[in-house]
């Protein structure tokens, strides 16, 4: 039996945890023009009405740990941030951006409505409080370094502040060198004790390092995504552009914005399988 964590309130007066149905989490790695975000944004508001899922847009303004010093980090927080606002404003859609450093939470959290830590930050204490602080919904991406049980340990750090409102997000956990695995045990050990998980099914697809950017296999994240929706997790997480191989981060593991609206049926089937819930959408 599939194992179901506790009801929490999310955004928007939407509810996740329990037999809610998944949200997703979709938009650009980083932002490369607000051409960009205003094409990506649109496309992927169109497909969540038609789809009936909860979207939140994400892009990043600084791309701060990219592999190599040459390597397009973005437009900086002020300006990314600006953008963010308009597309906000634009498309009425919550947004998700990431923060680095713990002197740029303020700034972000008066744009954004969820922020995220990541990966390579997630035991950054220090981030993590006062991300907390802010009050607003935080989604912690788990180090490839760390084990499930070990991310109870930053729930706890969240905790302290008061704050519930946190999600860890799956991104797979290094083995060997140059590849990522997604053990789908976790998923299931973190949800039982009641932690929102968030599958991220792009990043999961990288090959990290291994030369001047990172590789993927963006052809994994659909089968990882319906794997994910069969264990039973939260919501979902992925990065789409309208060309990858154009892009200017993680070209090889974004997603097609075309191939999202197939993957969402497939999320969304195999999630109402498995929670159970009462659905009138044509799948």
């Amino acid at each position: 039996m599939v194992k179901l964590n506790k009801e929490s309130d999310f955004i928007r007066e939407t509810k996740i945890g329990g037999k809610n149905p998944v949200f997703l989490i979709a938009g650009p790695c980083v932002i490369e023009s607000f051409e960009l975000l205003t094409e990506t944004a649109s496309f992927l508001k169109k497909t969540a009405k038609e789809k009936n899922i909860f979207l939140i847009f994400k892009s990043s303004y600084d791309k701060a740990n990219r592999s190599s010093i040459q390597s397009f980090r973005g437009f900086g927080i002020d300006e990314g941030l600006r953008m963010l606002a308009d597309i906000k404003k634009e498309f009425d859609l919550p947004i998700l951006t990431d923060v680095h450093l713990p002197e740029h939470v303020e700034k972000a959290a008066k744009v954004a409505d969820i922020l995220q830590i990541p990966a390579f930050l997630s035991r950054q204490t220090d981030l993590i409080l006062e991300a907390a602080k802010t009050n607003l919904w935080v989604n912690i991406k788990k180090g490839q370094f760390m084990a499930p049980s070990d991310a109870l340990k930053v729930v706890e750090k969240f905790h302290k502040t008061g704050s519930e409102k946190i999600s860890i997000c799956e991104r797979g956990y290094t083995f060997g060198y140059n590849n990522l695995v997604v053990d789908m045990r976790g998923i299931d050990f973190l949800r039982s004790q009641n932690v929102h998980v968030v599958m991220d099914i792009t990043h999961s697809t990288q090959l990290p390092g291994g030369g001047e950017v990172s590789g993927g296999e963006r052809e994994m994240a659909q089968p990882l995504a319906r794997a994910a929706a069969a264990v039973g997790v939260d919501g979902f997480f992925l990065e789409a552009h309208p060309n990858p191989p154009d892009a200017k981060s993680d070209a090889t593991n974004q997603m097609y914005l075309k191939d999202v609206p197939e993957t969402i049926d497939y999320i969304k089937a195999i999630d109402m399988l498995v929670k159970n819930y009462n659905s009138t959408d044509n799948l």
